[in-house]
């Protein structure tokens, strides 16, 4: 801290026997609250003074999910200027999903506070439109603003500590919209000892990293909720008129008011609380229930080969693998169907047959198995409902968690799947279940968990559709297997 000394001496004028900026680093490196209300001269809200805190008490992973207008970005605002004048070498990194957000927002808040310094503290900093750095040492003491954009998730891969000394803050701004390419990038860089992370977000997105860091029971991230309702920066006005616009029992009013997840996305085929209800509940499982397996086929190489397993109204379990070949994974399957009793193996195991998949009902129903393939892209047995009978099974899930009789296991990542579809309407009416390729268009993986196990309620189809549907899947599948076998 040899550099911060020096401008300490100079600038203080002090006699040279003392150390001021020792005295400084005595009294507030261990204390942000004191930090706050002495040297930037506010007061902060208890809840504000928890999460400064807890940052010097050790905790490295932060979550914090709010209404609006709460005082997060103010807070953080602090964190950061704290942190710059007690953690030298200090690399600080605020991001948000939009500019306007991070400029406009955040950053800005940022500038305010630091025009709020005594004149000896602000010296030693060069304000720039995206950066504050320290004049001595601007390579190893700064902050610096990136938009986490999706197109350039790499931006945000080069934050890192320079040495073992070295701290790294990482500050997202609306994280529940940050695209999670962003994510992934930085995450290699805040694995050290001195990192820390802290997301702030209204919660707006019942998926993706920021819901994980909410609302997974096996999250080990300090996570806090703080609603409108305990800030004395929101007035009662402001929670009326929210409350009148557009209901108290409305995702708009749990989002910006109470700082709650929506129920559901406005588009989202399956209700969060469904999934979490089903989760919760206990039933009795029928013994003499049928039991049925889906199995989605890995068609790229991040995704997951998925394989689900249901008896009557429980889902059992959903089995993942990456990186399997067909001949593996037809090998992985038939183990699990051996070492079953007999009463135990499922009945019918329902398979995407697009792409590998089909070669894996033949390889499978070679082996014994009762593997059935389902074209998800073929029409649905409702035609005039559904687009396709991926569509159709997704709604049929829907239904199935509505049943108060079902059980999910507490498995996040499925779930986080299953809340994550969207689905759309076509101009004659036809529900549309997002696929695939359009959910890796808004940053997110593949939902192959859920989409297994949407396949095990084909069963429900074969169960009303006896001579329809359910004689064509059960009858060979037209294809070309050259090169698949």
């Amino acid at each position: 801290m040899k550099i911060l000394e020096d401008y300490f001496l100079m600038l203080m004028e002090m006699n040279m026997s003392t150390n001021p900026f020792q005295e400084f680093l005595e009294k507030y490196g261990n204390d942000p609250v004191k930090f706050v209300q002495e040297v930037i001269g506010v007061d902060p809200f208890d809840y504000q003074k928890e999460l400064l805190q807890a940052v010097n008490d050790g905790e490295r992973r932060l979550s914090v999910r709010s209404g609006h207008g709460t005082g997060k970005s103010t807070c953080a605002s602090w964190l950061m200027i704290w942190m710059l004048f007690t953690r030298y070498p200090i690399r600080i990194v605020v991001t948000a999903p939009s500019s306007q957000q991070l400029f406009d927002a955040l950053f800005s808040e940022l500038k305010s506070h630091i025009t709020k310094l005594p004149p000896t503290l602000k010296n030693l900093l060069n304000v720039k439109s995206d950066r504050v750095e320290l004049i001595a040492s601007p390579s190893e003491a700064f902050i610096s603003a990136k938009t986490s954009r999706a197109e350039q998730p790499e931006a945000l891969a080069g934050v890192h500590a320079s040495g073992p000394r070295a701290s790294v803050l990482l500050v997202a701004d609306e994280a529940s919209a940050v695209h999670e390419k962003t994510f992934e990038a930085a995450s290699g860089s805040m694995s050290g000892k001195n990192c820390v992370t802290l997301l702030l977000s209204n919660p707006t997105r019942t998926s993706g990293t920021f819901f994980d860091t909410q609302m997974s029971p096996k999250s080990s991230w300090w996570r806090r909720r703080w609603s409108c309702l305990d800030s004395p920066l929101v007035t009662q006005d402001f929670v009326e008129e929210m409350k009148e616009r557009y209901g108290e029992e409305s995702n708009a009013f749990a989002v910006r008011v109470m700082g709650d997840f929506p129920k559901t996305d406005d588009d989202t085929i399956i209700p969060y609380h469904l999934c979490e209800s089903a989760v919760r509940r206990e039933i009795e499982e029928n013994p003499s229930a049928e039991i049925t397996w889906g199995l989605d086929v890995s068609r790229f190489g991040n995704d997951h080969s998925a394989l689900c397993k249901r008896k009557g109204n429980v889902i059992q379990d959903v089995m993942t693998w990456k990186g399997l070949d067909l001949m593996q994974l037809c090998g992985r399957v038939k183990a699990e169907y051996d070492a079953l009793h007999p009463t135990e193996q499922p009945t019918q195991i329902f398979i995407d047959s697009i792409g590998l998949g089909a070669g894996c009902v033949d390889r499978l129903a070679e082996l014994g198995m009762p593997a059935i393939g389902i074209n998800v892209s073929e029409s649905p047995s409702m035609k005039n409902n559904y687009m396709n009978l991926r569509s159709e099974l997704w709604f049929k899930l829907k239904a199935f968690l509505e049943n108060r009789d079902c059980k999910l296991p507490n498995d996040q990542k499925l779930i986080s799947e299953m809340v994550s579809v969207k689905y759309s309407f076509s101009s004659n009416g036809k529900a549309k279940a997002e696929s695939k390729d359009e959910m890796r268009k808004r940053g997110l993986s593949s939902p192959d968990r859920a989409d297994a196990l949407c396949l095990v309620m084909a069963h429900d189809n074969m169960i009303a559709l006896r001579g329809g549907h359910a004689n064509r899947w059960n009858k060979p599948l037209k294809r070309n297997l050259r090169g698949v076998l």
